[in-house]
């Protein structure tokens, strides 16, 4: 037994396929989808439309979606970005005249258009077998027949019950009673299945086109919104090209930009200078060269990082050797760099779904709707919250990520895939604001460098450097915490759990999968 091992839940093996989700629901919704001869596609949007109802503060129709696909887990991996854009009317002057220096991220103007459903049609259309009429059937039967409130999903509800009660139609359509439900209450959302049912009828086109497009734009442009019915029909899904760097023999592919992959790239590149194999996983050393690999590069996406039309360099730049020298050179092991101060916007909430299928079809697939119960704002009569995903923009002319109509602004959610060889090894990610690209190091490293399985490298403890505090989780030793304070960290407890991961390790040799599944969250892996 390793030094470092913490009591957990075991691996979860299978022969046939595998998925791990942050909800045994939306898991078993995919494995039945799968075990009907479903898809890895299949069963991930099966999952996350299921996600979309029972875990209301992180996903759902009104958010986004990014995946990573490839087709029987070699060649070529595609890449698909359903994000949303902002309103066309939407410019940084029209917010500066009416004295908005940044976007109120509980008002319309948070409100991008929303990707998922379309996302959702696209990767069917390239790798489904089957369509929206089977696929939604779970998350309709959960909205219009009832779901139980898990545990986690109780304590976010609680957490963000000040800010739901303020919120536009959200009182009536998610604070049951007044107040928010605990684990074990039954909730229907019977306008929410309705939607869904329309989706499941006649496809993408019911939910960008017609009574409930009219529905969406009529109740954000009540509270001043700038969204127009041509600019949901006008929504599409860009397929595109993963972008991609080494580590220990193994290639790790994000999404391009908007997507914030090129971030988890950048801290692989300048971790790949250190040898973390001479410190201990659990190790004041080893703790302060992540957080000092999180601050390089999260302050380089932040001045670079954009909608790929407006951004002044490129990902290969990025990417290169030799970039952001002038700061890893400088990186010390007895104090803290002195770097400049890029908060990011925002810091929001989000799921992920890993899934293989018998055939190897392999799925890294994530969704949300920005802060956790997104904007607060629910369409007045489709049960649609609406992500904040716009609140990820600057009002500041000039800087890439600046608002404008019909932009993408930089996102924080990231699908991760593993490959050695052209194969793939293992889809993965955490989620968690913007504690992705360092929780994603954070498991990777477990695993490449410290030999961890999946469900350890899941298990151990996180922190994340964040708007200059070490926000540390009560499991990372009192040792450690103090030694990061002597190096100058400011460090802090962190309030809730940092992310929640999935993964899945593809043995080709022996035939099997091995997942691994969040205890941070209600969810689980499962395989047969």
């Amino acid at each position: 037994m390793r030094n470092f091992h913490f009591p957990g839940r075991s691996t979860v093996h299978a022969t046939n396929a595998m998925v791990a989700t942050s909800h045994p629901q939306a898991s078993l919704a995919a494995i039945e989808v799968l075990r009907e001869g479903g898809t890895a596609v299949d069963a991930a949007v099966a999952g996350s439309a299921v996600l979309g109802v029972i875990e209301p503060q992180s996903t759902g129709i009104g958010g986004d979606c990014y995946a990573l696909i490839q087709p029987r887990g070699e060649g070529n991996i595609i890449a698909y970005n359903g994000s949303g854009r902002a309103p066309k009317a939407a410019n940084a002057d029209w917010y500066l005249e009416r004295k908005i220096n940044s976007v109120p991220l509980t008002s319309a103007h948070a409100v991008s258009i929303p990707g998922v459903v379309d996302a959702f049609a696209t990767v069917l259309r390239d790798h489904g077998k089957f369509g929206f009429d089977r696929l939604l059937q779970p998350a309709i039967k959960a909205a219009e027949e009832g779901y139980v409130v898990a545990p986690r999903i109780a304590f976010d509800w609680k957490n963000q019950f000040e800010k739901l009660k303020n919120g536009t139609n959200t009182e009536r359509y998610l604070l049951p009673h007044g107040k928010p439900p605990v684990a074990g209450d039954v909730i229907r959302q019977a306008e929410l299945g309705k939607t869904l049912r329309a989706i499941a009828k006649d496809g993408r086109d019911a939910f960008y086109k017609g009574p409930i497009a009219e529905d969406m734009v009529e109740t954000l442009r009540g509270i001043g919104g700038l969204h127009t019915l041509d600019d949901f029909a006008a929504h599409t899904t860009d397929v595109t090209t993963p972008i991609g760097t080494a580590y220990k023999g193994y290639d790790v592919w994000q999404c391009p930009p908007n997507g914030p992959g090129v971030t988890m790239l950048l801290m692989l590149n300048i971790l790949s200078r250190f040898d973390l194999t001479r410190f201990a996983p659990l190790s004041v050393e080893r703790f302060h060269l992540e957080a000092e690999a999180a601050r390089i590069a999260y302050m380089n996406r932040e001045m670079h990082i954009a909608d790929p039309d407006h951004m002044k360099i490129n990902v290969a730049e990025m990417l290169a050797n030799g970039f952001a020298d002038e700061y890893i050179s400088k990186i010390r092991m007895d104090g803290m760099l002195d770097l400049p101060n890029v908060a990011p916007p925002m810091n929001p909430s989000t799921i992920y779904i890993t899934v293989v299928d018998k055939d190897r079809n392999v799925c890294s697939f994530i969704n949300s709707i920005a802060h956790s119960f997104g904007s607060a704002i629910v369409s007045n009569k489709t049960g649609v919250l609406f992500q904040n995903r716009a609140g990820g923009f600057r009002i500041q002319p000039g800087h890439p990520n600046c608002i404008a109509g019909g932009k993408r602004p930089l996102h924080t959610i990231m699908p991760s895939l593993l490959t050695k060889g052209g194969r793939s090894v293992m889809p993965f990610a955490v989620m968690g604001g913007q504690y992705q690209p360092t929780g994603q190091t954070h498991v990777l490293t477990n695993i490449l460098d410290y030999g961890c399985d999946v469900q350890e490298a899941i298990d151990m403890p996180r922190g994340l450097h964040y708007e200059g505090q070490y926000q540390l989780e009560d499991s990372v030793p009192a040792a450690i915490v103090e030694g990061l304070k002597k190096l100058g960290h400011k460090t802090t407890s962190v309030v809730g759990p940092l992310g929640g991961a999935q993964a899945i390790w593809i043995d080709w040799d022996k035939g099997t999968l091995t997942g691994g599944s969040d205890p941070r969250k209600d969810g689980c892996a499962l395989g047969y």
